[in-house]
């Protein structure tokens, strides 16, 4: 483990740690190896024990089953992992414990500057991109957090590096009271996770919390969108910047106007850690995007393929059909996670010649392009696809940007977007 800032605070200290995923066990693991006494709750009672073994949490209690108010009795903290809503808890644990979340719980003990990305849109690639410009610059880079590596991993990790890159959710941050990044990016805000947080009001304010600890000293790199309302707030102490998308730098595997706005956000992250222009643009040339992010996996016969499978809410589906040209054959469909999709009917009308439903929110979507552009239902990816790829024709792009949730018909949506480029291949006779 590496060298940390007040590696004595949790020793003898009894830790809840409630969610046996990724980032739970390894929160679970930084406090077990900073002396405090680990207890994790896992609702899954058919979680397995030996799985801990390889974790070297051999020594963790741990308890299987629904939450009990005698599992937070004597806990001094409770480490939530991300998805579980704090409220959740309210009720269960005892006034003297304090709610956080495994980033607040890291950042406690770490010492190097951190950049932290958070937004409705667009993290992963802007976290991404911000650590491939930095690295082209010649820092060693650790980046993680919600996009896939938990910051206490790093903890307890030997390697060491200059700056850290974290993408952070809402989920993360509702949690968090000490988090203090030296750059914070705000890249965009629409409604979504309205079946985590109370309503938009709440998600917004998790949000804000990215900044809640910064000083004058540190930076805030927020959209212009949002200026009127931050500054409403009166909670920045720090130097802000507030951003558009520009034209002052091209990246060959970036379209749209959106993406012109992360690469300026990104940019002036990177550039308070003494990026150059020519530096950050040269580093454009080679980047390679996230998967399942307006990924334009294949080309063939004057058609485009794109595996847009990340886009959840509307908002994402509007950059998605913003960033390509017409015509497009649209696959949507999956579980609702909030907001309005006749938003997007002027785009759906200008630039869809069909549009492919298949699993849940049939009837949303429906309802709110019945008069904009041909539809039809399919019960699966499956059909949807092979109608899709019989119909097409060259000049078309056929695009998968679901606006919704994948847990009605897959795991995740990576398992989604890896599904339609296997069924995009099958119907194609490419594989």
């Amino acid at each position: 483990m590496k060298e940390l800032i007040h590696p004595e605070q949790l020793k003898n200290h009894i830790v809840a740690v409630v969610g046996a995923g990724r980032s739970g066990l390894s929160a679970a693991a930084l406090a077990s190896a900073l002396g405090a006494r680990v207890r994790v709750l896992e609702k899954d009672e058919g979680f397995n024990r030996e799985s801990l073994s390889g974790l070297e949490l051999s020594d963790v209690e741990l308890i299987t089953g629904e939450h009990k108010k005698e599992h937070f009795q004597d806990a001094d903290m409770v480490v939530i992992s991300p998805g579980i809503p704090a409220r959740r808890l309210e009720n269960l644990v005892s006034g003297k414990a304090k709610i956080i979340s495994e980033l607040e719980l890291a950042s406690w003990f770490t010492h190097e500057p951190i950049i932290a990305v958070t937004g409705t849109n667009g993290k992963t690639t802007t976290t991404m991109l911000i650590a491939h410009a930095l690295e082209k610059m010649g820092k060693k880079v650790f980046s993680g957090g919600n996009l896939g590596i938990p910051l206490s991993d790093y903890l307890l990790g030997r390697d060491s590096r200059d700056i850290l890159v974290l993408e952070v959710s809402s989920f993360q941050l509702e949690c968090c009271s000490g988090f203090h990044p030296r750059v914070g990016v705000f890249l965009n805000f629409s409604a979504n996770h309205l079946d985590h947080h109370e309503n938009s009001r709440e998600y917004f304010r998790a949000k804000t919390m990215l900044f809640a600890r910064q000083t004058e000293n540190d930076l805030a790199v927020i959209a212009l969108e949002l200026k009127a309302e931050m500054e409403s707030l009166n909670i920045l102490k720090c130097r802000r910047v507030y951003f558009t998308p520009s034209r002052k730098f091209f990246c060959p595997a970036l379209a749209g106007e959106h993406n012109q706005a992360n690469i300026e956000a990104a940019f002036l992250a990177c550039k308070y850690f003494g990026m150059t222009e020519d530096i950050f643009s040269s580093s454009l040339n080679d980047f390679i995007p996230p998967a399942h992010r307006q990924e334009i996996f294949l080309k063939y016969e004057g058609k485009t393929f794109v595996n847009d499978s990340k886009a959840t809410t509307v908002s994402a589906m509007s950059a998605a059909l913003r960033a390509f040209e017409a015509p497009i054959r649209l696959f949507a469909g999956g579980v609702y996670k909030g907001g309005d999709f006749t938003e997007l009917s002027p785009l759906i009308r200008d630039k869809v010649v069909k549009v492919y439903l298949f699993g849940d929110g049939r009837n949303m979507f429906e309802k709110a392009w019945e008069d904009e552009t041909p539809m039809e239902y399919f019960k699966n990816l499956e059909q949807a696809v092979k109608k899709a790829v019989s119909e097409s024709a060259p000049g078309d792009t056929l695009l998968l940007s679901p606006g919704t949730s994948s847990f009605d018909l897959f795991e995740n949506y990576q398992e989604r977007g890896f599904v339609f480029k296997t069924l995009v291949n099958k119907n194609l006779g490419l594989s």
